[in-house]
């Protein structure tokens, strides 16, 4: 059984490094960015409506997916935001597109965010998912984050740890995360599991997901402190149950981030594309179609 996904399937080499691609619809452009431990895949429910409007273009980011999974450097810079980021704006040149809006959810709206700050002139609207600016998020981590967020400082741990843990068994790692994050919404697609399941048991793929988060502490946090403001306009949705909806003010948060900020909390926990899908398609429509 698997998802039924109507892309057309590309692959586009960013220096050196092979991004897998799915295209599907007509009009404006728009990038879709998945989060952590999935592909492109968590779009299933979404892509195909918004495919009514816009070109969706949706990726694997490096390190995840079909994508391909480079060798964690030692400072991690390999998986730092700001690489993440430049191979989606190679991908999106690739295709024909200088100027595009782009949605992303967890992981993927920390690339978006990275992206709208180092090519503004791409970027026409940025819309991120259950997400506040990883900055912020480490600058104002007490207990409750270290407890609810407990994955990223794991995931982060040194001397292979986290790998060798997840890598016993990776499908119990990645039903677990997901299935504590989810508040009774539409259910997770068996399919679209056992896809994640697929990706992730590849000891690259955690091997490069543990980078990803290491660099988010080290070298995304060196380069989110050079500073700038988000030009173009931001659409924040969020669940109200999950960690980010309990403990965040998130628009006002974004707004010490970017100068136009509008959003939403939907009814669910984390993974919105996946547990209000509807809800998420409508938001994007209105928001990139005006």
């Amino acid at each position: 059984m698997s998802v039924p996904l109507p892309f057309e399937r590309r692959t586009v080499n960013s220096d050196g490094v092979n991004i897998r691609v799915g295209i599907v619809g007509d009009g404006p452009p728009l990038l879709l960015l998945h989060g952590y431990p999935q592909t492109h895949v968590i779009w299933h429910r979404v892509a195909p409506k918004l495919a009514e409007d816009f070109t969706v273009v949706v990726t694997d980011l490096r390190g995840y997916g079909d994508s391909d999974k480079p060798a964690p450097g030692p400072d991690d810079a390999e998986y730092s935001k700001r690489a993440m980021a430049a191979d989606q704006l190679a991908v999106m040149a690739e295709l024909g597109f200088d100027r595009f809006g782009v949605a992303g959810h967890d992981r993927g709206g920390r690339v978006g965010h990275r992206l709208a700050l180092d090519a503004p002139e791409a970027v026409t609207k940025l819309a991120v998912l259950d997400i506040v600016p990883t900055r912020h998020a480490f600058e104002h981590a007490d207990k409750d984050f270290g407890l609810g967020y407990f994955h990223w400082f794991f995931l982060a741990a040194p001397n292979g740890i986290p790998e060798r843990m997840i890598g016993a068994d990776p499908r119990f790692w990645i039903e677990a995360r997901m299935r504590s994050r989810h508040h009774g919404g539409t259910p997770f697609d068996p399919a679209a599991m056992e896809e994640y399941v697929r990706c992730f048991s590849d000891p690259a793929a955690i091997a490069a997901s543990c980078s990803d988060y290491r660099a988010a502490a080290g070298v995304d946090l060196e380069h989110d402190r050079e500073g700038g403001i988000v030009e173009a306009p931001v659409l924040a949705l969020w669940g109200e149950h999950g960690f980010v909806g309990r403990h965040y003010d998130v628009l006002n948060i974004w707004k010490a981030y970017a100068r136009d900020v509008r959003g939403q909390a939907l009814d669910c926990d984390h993974y919105l594309p996946e547990e209000r899908p509807g809800e998420v398609a409508a938001a994007l429509k209105d928001f990139f179609r005006s």
